[in-house]
């Protein structure tokens, strides 16, 4: 029984897991970047990578980074160095991601007091023009139609503070799951050459 629990364990893991393989350490990272290795931006393609992975793996597990590097590869600063050097990365993308979303909510308030100003004066001017008109059809035409504008005024707004922060927020947690996993190398012997 204990053999089969810990395949399931290791089966689990392993769902949780980003596995890729490249020659050198550096090849994740953008080579125009001139900050020192562990303050680099990851290079374009291996952001995607990570990123399109770490979606598709379970919510409820932390995530591993597996890399299989040549075995020369693997005791190189850049090496000892990677795990740094991508939780600092993904850290400062969920950083990113954080002013991203301060900055939607900061536009969603100015936006709901300019619309609710907006509603207002649609409300009023409604009401007054109605009021000069009668009852008849046309003046129920103003008044309707200037308050449709004033809610019209309110769709930017209420479209921010009831759905266009989720994406940011499931961004944001996927970089910080990304900045908390765990990274492996795994070495692998050089191929062979013939002559």
């Amino acid at each position: 029984m204990a053999p089969m629990i810990e395949d399931q364990v290791r089966e689990a893991e392993a769902d949780a897991a980003i596995e890729l393989r490249v020659d050198e350490i550096s090849q994740l990272f953008d080579t125009l970047d001139p900050f020192p290795f562990r303050e680099r931006d990851l290079d374009e393609d291996a952001e995607a990578y990570f990123v399109g992975w770490a979606r598709e793996l379970p919510k409820d597990r932390p995530i591993r980074i597996i890399v299989h590097i040549p075995i020369a590869e693997a005791t190189t600063e850049n090496a000892l160095e990677l795990g740094t050097a991508l939780k600092h990365y993904f850290d400062y993308r969920a950083g990113a991601v954080v002013l991203d979303l301060n900055e939607l909510f900061r536009i969603g308030r100015r936006s709901i007091a300019i619309g609710m100003c907006a509603l207002a004066v649609c409300i009023a001017i409604g009401r007054m023009i109605a009021g000069q008109l009668g009852a008849g059809y046309l003046a129920r035409f103003v008044e309707e139609g200037l308050i449709i504008l004033g809610w019209v005024a309110n769709w930017k707004p209420i479209e921010i503070f009831l759905y266009d922060w989720w994406p940011l927020v499931r961004q944001r947690n996927l970089y910080r799951r990304l900045a908390a996993a765990t990274v492996e190398l795994r070495p692998y012997p050089p191929k062979a050459t013939h002559s």
